[in-house]
């Protein structure tokens, strides 16, 4: 059958919600890159118009040395540019680990690629710079990474600043890498620097926990920063940035975004064509939950973050499960494009944070 018919089946099991954010005080996104790799916009359209997300996070590969993206990339580009007029769109652009720009000509070439991207789909006005620098799978040489790192925060947030006044640079960092130690570090480099002006307008935190049977509000005593851990990650961005003219989460409109989270599901076992059929290969979560636990994790993560100070968005990592269960299976929809009871949960949430109806007196 194909995803065009399958996304129609799918829409048709479920009750549309209005097509609108998230109440400002909570954006609730997905992460997908089924925007770029599919030519049923449309159908996607309609689902995230279903689930009544604020935004789609949508990942971009940059080539050292290119000014713009070329052949695949640039066909898929064109797609999530179109999409960008109709679905807020977060783009995070990103390279190989071992091609990070660590020099002054490299990260001009890399801001310059994302500022050409904005120029030519000015309705793109979200930008995180890279994916979790501070781990070694998507940074290399780890040595110097922080500052290297703050030297290109910087250098985007001017390049993009000037092209585009409203845009929304986001630094990420991923939450089982010492990202504490890794901020202060970058506000050590921001210091020396002597700049004045800020280096970010929102933190991207990845808040996964780790694992999926962890429920969101745990609290870690090692270097992990997960969800529950949000006192310790505002604790190291105060170290490292006050009295400097990069303001932290909390204050003059920077907020913290949980760009990736998400609870892995194991197939279902028993019900026809939606069970271990459209999944492959060996779980790579070390406890991952039924579905029906996945739904109930994925709705108190939402409740929680809404609830926490100075948190400003969560996206949940991703639409529809990998087939590979060495991949990912976090999503709301299976391989197969049918509904998991996460679909409904998260809907359920994102209209809850709308209509300003959850409460926080638990938290």
């Amino acid at each position: 059958m194909q995803p065009r018919v399958l996304l129609a089946a799918l829409l048709a099991t479920v009750v549309l919600a209005p097509s609108a954010a998230a109440a400002p005080g909570l954006l609730v996104g997905i992460d997908d890159d089924s925007l770029k790799w599919y030519g049923h916009t449309s159908s996607l359209l309609s689902i995230y118009s279903a689930l009544g997300v604020g935004a789609v996070r949508v990942t971009l590969d940059w080539v050292p040395g290119e000014t713009f993206p070329t052949g695949t990339r640039r066909t898929e580009l064109q797609r999530v540019g179109a999409a960008a007029q109709l679905v807020r769109v977060v783009l995070a652009v990103t390279g190989p680990a071992t091609s990070a720009p660590l020099d002054d000509a490299s990260r001009a070439s890399y801001c310059g690629f994302v500022a050409n991207v904005l120029r030519r789909y000015p309705s793109i006005h979200d930008v995180a710079v890279w994916t979790e620098p501070n781990s070694s799978r998507f940074w290399q040489p780890r040595k110097g990474s922080a500052a290297a790192y703050e030297a290109l925060l910087a250098a985007c947030w001017d390049t993009l600043h000037a092209l585009q006044p409203a845009v929304n640079v986001i630094a990420t960092s991923a939450p089982h890498a010492k990202p504490g130690p890794w901020y202060e570090q970058i506000g050590k480099a921001y210091r020396a620097s002597g700049r004045m002006l800020p280096l970010m307008d929102t933190v991207g935190h990845n808040g996964y926990p780790e694992t999926s049977a962890e429920p969101p509000s745990a609290v870690h005593r090692g270097s992990s920063i997960d969800q529950g851990d949000l006192d310790r990650l505002l604790a190291s961005l105060h170290k490292a940035f006050d009295g400097t003219g990069q303001a932290v989460p909390g204050n003059r409109g920077v907020t913290v975004w949980y760009l990736e989270d998400g609870f892995q599901s194991t197939p279902p076992q028993t019900t026809p064509g939606q069970g271990r059929g459209v999944y492959t290969g060996s779980e790579n979560d070390r406890r991952p939950v039924p579905e029906e636990v996945q739904a109930a994790q994925l709705a108190a993560a939402v409740e929680l973050a809404y609830c926490q100070p100075a948190v400003g968005g969560f996206f949940n990592f991703e639409l529809r499960d990998e087939p590979d269960l060495s991949g990912w299976q976090s999503g709301v929809l299976r391989p197969d494009w049918t509904p998991k009871p996460a679909f409904t949960s998260y809907l359920r949430s994102i209209a809850a944070v709308r209509a300003r109806a959850v409460s926080c007196a638990a938290h």
